[in-house]
């Protein structure tokens, strides 16, 4: 590749990096904002979440259509590769979590229309999505500076989240069975964390693709010690 041509593909793919960064920060923003309006009961801002998912959308389009450009036109190689691909898969990960924000917003919409507010987890879940947050906060800027030990720490946090998870399930089973009458609105509370739960799965898979871009190790579906083996 000569000098023009390698500048070319520095910049094109310097652009899918910070649109990638640009959505992320979207979809952070929107998980937050989910599970806010959750605590909070606010329906306009539940509403609004739900609306800037499209936005979310048209940058999954936008930015696999620029993965699939430039390897058609540049053909990378080695690690450049690696982190077209990453992105690609990240994408993925980071629409997902835009979906489970719309979701939450859309389920605690229904949940306060219907006039529930006898679910006594509201704070349990807002602890969930905290971890979840932060999670995808942490994945986000290990991206940014791919940073093999910023993604390591995302992906020990996900035991911490699946332990909440767990945890807010067990209370609320309980609470349905000591009163049948809350089946219903406890069972979207349920919903409501597990997609929480789901986002910080997202937020781990971030994180190994960032530990696959730098090392060219594919740390997904392995364990602890394997992912901590990995160096830059």
């Amino acid at each position: 590749m000569n000098t023009h041509l390698s500048k070319q593909f520095d910049l094109e793919l310097e652009n899918i990096r910070t649109r990638i960064l640009q959505m992320g920060g979207l979809v952070e923003r929107q998980v937050l904002a989910a599970i806010e309006a959750f605590g909070t009961g606010n329906i306009e801002e539940m509403q609004q979440v739900i609306r800037n998912d499209r936005e979310v959308d048209a940058y999954e389009v936008g930015i696999d259509e620029d993965c699939t450009l430039l390897i058609a036109r540049r053909q990378p190689t080695a690690r450049d590769l690696r982190l077209v691909m990453a992105i690609s898969r990240i994408v993925t990960d980071l629409e997902r979590s835009g979906d489970k924000a719309a979701k939450i917003a859309n389920k605690s919409r229904k949940v306060y229309r219907a006039g529930a507010r006898r679910i006594p987890r509201i704070s349990d879940v807002e602890h969930c999505g905290q971890l979840a947050t932060d999670m995808l906060h942490g994945a986000l800027d290990a991206l940014a500076r791919m940073d093999v030990d910023a993604a390591r720490q995302v992906i020990g946090a996900d035991k911490e989240i699946d332990e909440a998870f767990n945890a807010i399930l067990r209370q609320l089973v309980t609470y349905m069975m000591e009163d049948p009458r809350t089946i219903s609105e406890a069972l979207d509370v349920i919903w409501i964390a597990k997609a929480i739960e789901r986002v910080g799965d997202h937020a781990t898979n971030i994180a190994e693709n960032v530990i696959y871009t730098v090392s060219g190790i594919d740390v997904r579906h392995t364990g602890p010690a394997a992912r901590k083996a990995v160096r830059e």
